[in-house]
Parts: structure tokens; sequence; C-alpha cells
């Protein structure tokens, strides 16, 4: 994808971020970060990770919207202030962790760049030898199924989990 439409989505990310923060309506807040998650599930689809992205539509956009709203309507839309020094913390440490992954961004190869070790040793391994090893005509099918069959399954498993526990949670009682 261009570049110009990952730099969009990634602006729009944080927007939404922003605002889903900064909402006094808890449920204005629930609705933002769904499409907070089905704007990341594109960005993934636009760099290329279409496991990553069906699992972000999922669990992101999907369950924990669902969630959210389920957990709303047994509580109040409003929130409550977070004390002072709960802010500042969590501020500073959001700086910090922005800070670190910023530093450290020059040590990835740019994007597309076809000398960079994946590009060179493991995109041309899956490539030719899907169809010979696998049956499958379909290279990130065999690559999500077959070669990280073990890997899906427990995405699967984890995705399961947080959905039982969800459901589990919120049938309660209060």
């Amino acid at each position: 994808m261009s570049d110009a439409l990952v730099a969009v989505l990634l602006g729009l990310l944080l927007i939404l971020a922003v605002g889903a923060v900064r909402a006094a309506d808890l449920l204005v807040a629930a609705i933002t970060l769904g499409v907070y998650g089905f704007v990341m599930a594109l960005t993934w689809a636009a760099i290329g990770a279409v496991d990553v992205s069906f699992t972000e539509t999922v669990v992101g956009a999907g369950a924990t919207t669902v969630f959210f709203l389920a957990a709303l309507l047994r509580t109040s839309r409003r929130r409550s202030a977070a004390p002072g020094r709960l802010r500042l913390g969590a501020l500073l440490l959001v700086t910090a962790v922005g800070t670190l992954l910023v530093v450290t961004l020059h040590a990835l190869p740019p994007l597309g760049d076809l000398a960079a070790a994946p590009s060179v040793h493991v995109s041309p391994r899956y490539l030719e030898g899907t169809r010979p090893e696998t049956g499958t005509p379909n290279a990130v099918t065999a690559v999500v199924a077959d070669y990280r069959g073990y890997d899906t399954l427990m995405e699967t498993v984890v995705i399961f989990t947080a959905g039982l526990a969800g459901w589990l949670l919120l049938t309660r009682e209060p």
C-alpha cells in the first residue's frame, strides 16, 4: 500500500485515541475505541499483515466493543476523575514508552526494503515452498494454516478464552 494511506490511517488512529481518552461520556469512548480497532485492522491490512488484521477486527473492533457496551449497561456512562498523581504517572509512562519506540525505530529496515532480511531469507522460502510442501495455492493461507498452524491455534484459544472470560464476568449478578 502507499505510504500516504498508511500515514492517513496512523493520523486517524492518533485522533481516535485522543478522542477516546478525552471523552467524558463512556458510551462515546467505547464507540470511539471500536472505531479505533477497525481503523487499526485497516492499518494492519494496509501494511500486509492480514492475519493480524483479522485478529484485530475480531478482538479490537468486535468483541472488545461488545464487552465495553455490555459493561456500560451495568454501570454509569460518566467517568470519574482520576487522581492527579495517577494521571501524571500514566503520562510519564506513555511518554517514556513512546520515546523508546521512536529512538529504536532507526534499527528497523525501511518499509518495502527488498534487501531486508525477511525479504531476502524468509519470503522467498515461503513463496517457493508453499505449493510443493503444503499443496495450498495461496501463500498467506499456507503460512497461517500450515507453517504457523500452532500459532494460529493458540491465537484462536486466546480469543475464545477472552470471550469466555468476558461473558462470565458480564453475566454475573451485580
